[in-house]
């Protein structure tokens, strides 16, 4: 003990005292740093024996010793039992993204498929997040792609809509998805409550695995019309039979017996690992996903699972077949605990022979291959860091580079974009909109530039300095990249000077002469002016930062801007729903229309009282608007 340095001697003294009132019971501990920063948090089928582990230095690694170290607060949640537990852990670790635990980065909700319920008329429809609408879900898919491929194929195979209900409740004639075969037009009646459940019944049982049979019908039916010489509608139900082979051609694995599972594989190389997922769904297969996570070089794969499947199944059913590469640490536990979360039995196997263990062989080796161009992509692009870094005279290769852009028309609709790029390439969950606001400090004159990327960067800087003061996190850049010239340099170089964040390095980039690739200008603050060659992979690596911010602050422009042109203004008039919605369109014509129109003829319109008609003539013209 003696000659342990004084701050791990500390911590353990202060984890001894801990231990003293805590219980012997399953629970979540939270281990703390001075600053309040959650170092660690881990579960434990007793709380005293688990904590006890870090006051015995000899048993732990260089890195928990660290850990131990910097601990100076001990937190614990008693729970009811170790499947309790571990849930919690999950959540907490998933929500505070502690610095000591392996986490899971890339974990965005994966899309599925929602058959909707809560309508006479159910809807198609891509979806993510929670399931709290009402219908049958489907899924998860690997990537939007393959939802929206799939989609796609259904709506032609069934005639499903795919369109909005607040789009339903005002169609006053077909859209161009019943021309084109793709939907039956139940907004204005042309099918039926019955029928059109049918068709709903029938997407439903050929995602839930049930295709033989509807495929056989559909085949019947082209049949039947074609002997009648009804050409056109057999060519019809040839489309759709078309439709339904063209979703499981992209699906079908042959994998004898299996439904529902999730195909799990690990690769392993020094600190980083990759997971390679299969969803299984319906004996189809949903596409394969890669996480890549970074841990300790010595951390196990076993462990690596454990961390793993804890946070990816926090948000997530687990299907009712898990297929793993290697069992996890504590596998009963964590089938029980996913078992509880999904309310039915979820099983964990490692197949060693079979149908099975082939399809797990070649999970292994696509986790495998992805883990070495992951690799390979990283070395390259700490490459270009480096070179980066040499040919902008920085003292050191940047770690996180942020690039700014601003994107408008005439200063409408204007939004500002935050790209961000490491060792590791495009950081996408680190990616941040600013709606340009016209008012407060730096509020903007449409169409200035300079204004709307001062307000951007005070905003982003002001919000860091406010949640991390001491700039302990690595949500700190080392180098900016704007999009702009001398004035778009200055306006930045003023802000962080304003906010005392003056130490890091800001390059203005601008098109060159005649607007030319190859030939843009950099600027930077104590330098004159200057070009890279063109062939030079520096510039390349900068043109392409540039690029993905300007495609970004695009992106979230138009969307804006649809969004906004989308909404009508009878959607601010207070109790006004879709059935008078519809009611006014349908009488007047437009919106704008309505917005104009007296009140002896809002009066006129079928389902509007007198009273409504009147709050509606006071809506747009009494300047509440």
């Amino acid at each position: 003990m003696g000659n342990l340095p004084p701050d791990i001697w500390r911590g353990i003294s202060y984890l001894k005292e801990e231990l003293k009132v805590l219980p012997h019971q399953p629970g979540v501990y939270r281990m703390t740093n001075g600053l309040g920063e959650v170092l660690y948090v881990g579960k434990a089928r007793d709380l005293v024996r688990r904590v006890s582990n870090y006051t015995q230095p000899n048993r732990l690694s260089n890195r928990i010793m660290r850990m131990v170290s910097e601990t100076e607060k001990l937190e614990v949640i008693v729970t009811k039992s170790e499947i309790e537990a571990l849930l919690l852990e999950s959540n907490l670790i998933k929500k505070m993204k502690p610095r000591y635990n392996i986490l899971l980065r890339d974990d965005k909700s994966l899309p599925q498929i929602l058959l909707t319920a809560d309508h006479d008329f159910g809807q198609l429809a891509k979806h993510r997040g929670r399931k709290n609408r009402k219908g049958d879900y489907f899924g998860p898919f690997a990537s939007a792609g393959s939802v929206n491929r799939t989609v796609a194929d259904l709506a032609r195979a069934f005639m499903l809509r795919t369109c909005s209900d607040s789009v339903f409740a005002t169609r006053t004639r077909p859209c161009l998805q019943y021309q084109i075969k793709r939907c039956t037009a139940p907004c204005v009646g042309y099918v039926n409550k019955a029928d059109y459940a049918k068709q709903m019944n029938q997407a439903r049982r050929f995602l839930s695995g049930d295709s033989a049979q509807i495929q056989r019908d559909y085949a019947r039916r082209m049949h039947d019309a074609a002997e009648k010489l009804e050409f056109e509608t057999a060519a019809i139900w040839r489309n759709r039979i078309r439709a339904l082979t063209g979703i499981q051609a992209s699906q079908d694995i042959n994998i004898p017996n299996l439904k529902d599972a999730d195909i799990i594989a690990i690769a392993q190389s020094g600190a980083r690992s990759c997971i390679q997922i299969f969803f299984i769904r319906g004996g189809s297969n949903y596409g394969n996903r890669s996480y890549f996570l970074t841990h300790p070089g010595t951390t196990p794969p076993a462990e690596t699972l454990t961390a793993f499947m804890g946070q990816f199944y926090d948000d997530k059913e687990a299907p009712a077949e898990i297929l793993l590469c290697e069992m996890p640490d504590d596998a009963d536990l964590i089938a029980d605990a996913l078992s509880s979360q999904a309310g039915r039995t979820v099983k964990l196997s490692s197949p060693q022979r079979g149908a099975r263990h082939k399809i797990m062989t070649m999970a292994i080796k696509n986790a495998e291959e992805a883990l070495a161009r992951h690799l390979a992509n990283s070395a390259s692009q700490r490459r270009l860091l480096g070179e980066l870094a040499e040919a902008l005279g920085l003292a050191a290769a940047p770690e996180r580079i942020e690039i700014y852009d601003n994107s408008h028309i005439q200063g409408k609709h204007a939004v500002g974009g935050m790209v961000v790029a490491g060792a590791e390439g495009f950081m996408k969950s680190a990616y941040r909109r600013f709606n340009i606001k016209d008012d407060g400090k730096f509020g903007t004159v449409q169409g200035d530039d300079f204004e709307m990327m001062r307000q951007v960067i005070n905003r982003r800087f002001e919000r860091a300095l406010k949640e991390d003061p001491d700039r302990l996190s690595d949500n700190w850049p080392d180098l900016l990249l704007i999009d702009g010239g001398k004035g778009q340099l200055s306006a930045v170089t003023e802000v962080m000077e304003e906010l005392g964040v003056s130490d890091i390095d800001v390059v203005a980039i601008s098109k060159g002469p005649d607007r030319n690739a190859g030939r843009e200008q950099f600027h930077m603050n104590g330098r004159q002016s200057f070009t890279l060659p063109p062939n030079a992979s520096a510039m390349h690596f900068l043109q392409r930062l540039r690029d993905e911010a300007h495609r970004y602050a695009i992106g979230t422009h138009r969307s804006k801007r649809l969004k906004t042109e989308l909404t009508s203004p009878l959607d601010a008039v207070p109790g006004i729903g879709p059935k008078r919605k519809k009611a006014l369109l349908a009488h007047f014509g437009s919106a704008r229309a309505v917005s104009a129109a007296g009140l002896k003829d809002l009066e006129a319109v079928e389902g509007i009282s007198k009273t409504f008609a009147q709050q509606i003539f006071d809506w747009f013209y009494s300047g509440q608007k």
